[in-house]
């Protein structure tokens, strides 16, 4: 056996080699590229969700309707336009360099949240419109408009589950660039000076 491959153990057991600096570059490598296609995936998402909500009109003999006439479908258009610019954008930092310094991970770490809650808000406010669009509100007599025009609430539907889905990306990677910003600081180390007195007792 190669001495230089394995390590004798002081029981004559050997032991795997350490692993080598391009060990470690080759395990960056990979975890870089999951990294960049957690973010590419939403940034697609975000585009689809944004292309179904813009194309979103229907006229018939009842009138017309548009994305344009609900504030909170607008909202879901702008979240996602900002979803899909901010997910080209990370993917890109992250496929160039891992977030090496400190400050780059508190970045990542922020935009993350913001982007999450960003998205989760435009897409529970668009589900509340659509429950009275499907449902309305017989309180102050608002009928349901889904009846009426149904094509253009199964395209609203059709994008608020799509935004639904960048959500639970966005919820993965908040929990991805946490722990990678968190690792970074050891735990705290117990100050002997402030440990607990426990007095003995003596029968």
């Amino acid at each position: 056996m190669d001495s230089n491959k394995y390590a004798n153990n002081n029981n004559g057991t050997t032991s795997p080699p350490p692993l080598t600096s391009s060990d470690h570059s080759l395990d960056a490598t990979g975890m870089r590229t999951v990294d960049t296609l957690l973010r590419l995936v939403p940034m697609g998402l975000c585009v689809a969700a944004l292309i179904v909500m813009l194309k979103n009109s229907q006229t018939n003999d009842y009138g017309s309707v548009a994305y344009s006439d609900l504030g909170a479908f607008k909202f879901l258009v702008h979240a996602n336009g900002i979803c899909a610019g901010y997910s080209f954008l990370s993917a890109a930092v992250a496929a160039v360099s891992p977030p090496s310094t400190t400050s780059k991970a508190w970045t990542l770490f922020f935009l993350d949240q913001l982007l999450t809650y960003l998205t989760l808000a435009a897409g529970t406010v668009s589900t509340e419109v659509l429950y009275l669009a499907y449902n309305g509100d017989t309180e102050i007599t608002w009928s349901a408009a889904c009846g009426t025009f149904g094509k253009f609430c199964s395209k609203a539907t059709a994008s608020v589950v799509i935004t639904f889905v960048v959500v639970a990306f966005y919820a993965f990677i908040s929990i991805s660039s946490s722990y990678k910003l968190f690792s970074r600081y050891n735990a705290p180390l117990p100050d002997p000076s402030k440990q607990l007195q426990i007095p003995a007792f003596h029968g």
